[in-house]
């Protein structure tokens, strides 16, 4: 999942990204919405609600969700310095190492979220999770050439939109049949994401209502097994390469 690029990418290999990191992003959203109320990575929402401070003169409200917005820029910064960084050094596994970087990062965030005080967790938990949701978004976007998107929904749920109007101009017979199956493909992938992203919200509320701040460890651990499973298949590759 985190090793081809772009065209070397196959329909499954997107569906298994999009589910996993998809399910992933909205238990954290999810969750962190519970605890909190804020969404880290809904920047339409976040803007929103800042040009309404800033209309009001809510300062400091307003210089918060500004801040959950550059945070969330600031993560995809991070991430595309890492890849275009690993890629200058062709180091085959750099999507997945950049993966395992959330992960750890999450994990501290996790920590945090456990034991901070409590005037220091929401602003520490917001701002890191968007940070992070920022930077999972541009890994995602930039391996699948912008196929796929993992921690936000409206962009699939358009995609999704589209894909049925074509749908059904496929079967009307107004476009050709020669489009259905790279229609269909379309359609499983954004029915996948938006799909895993909800049913991940739910489990997310339900097991930080069972565990709190573990959750995001928990989740930590996913995406760490996600990514060394990555490296070791990159390094697999490149091996067998060498030998050839």
């Amino acid at each position: 999942m985190l090793v081809r690029q772009g065209s070397h990418r196959n329909e499954k290999i997107d569906r298994g990204l999009a589910a996993s990191l998809a399910a992933i992003a909205g238990a954290l959203n999810a969750s962190a919405f519970y605890a909190v109320g804020f969404f880290s990575a809904n920047m339409t929402g976040n803007v929103s609600t800042l040009s309404d401070h800033l209309a009001v003169g809510q300062w400091l409200s307003a210089l918060f969700y500004g801040g959950i917005v550059v945070a969330f820029v600031f993560g995809a910064a991070v991430s595309t310095l890492i890849v275009n960084e690993g890629r200058r050094r062709n180091v085959h596994a750099i999507y997945a190492y950049s993966i395992l970087t959330e992960a750890l990062l999450l994990a501290i965030l996790g920590c945090a979220d456990l034991w901070l005080l409590t005037e220091w967790r929401v602003p520490v938990l917001i701002l890191g999770l968007a940070f992070l949701m920022g930077l999972q978004n541009a890994v995602v976007t930039r391996i699948s050439d912008a196929r796929v998107r993992t921690t936000h929904v409206s962009g699939m749920a358009t995609d999704l939109g589209i894909e049925l109007g074509i749908a059904f101009d496929i079967l009307c017979g107004r476009e050709s049949l020669a489009e259905a199956r790279h229609n269909l493909i379309k359609l499983r992938l954004h029915f996948y994401t938006i799909a895993a992203f909800l049913i991940g919200g739910v489990l997310g509320v339900i097991v930080y209502r069972a565990v709190g701040g573990y959750l995001l460890i928990l989740a930590a651990v996913v995406l760490m097994v996600i990514a060394l499973e990555a490296i070791w298949r990159a390094r697999a590759m490149l091996t067998a390469r060498t030998k050839a």
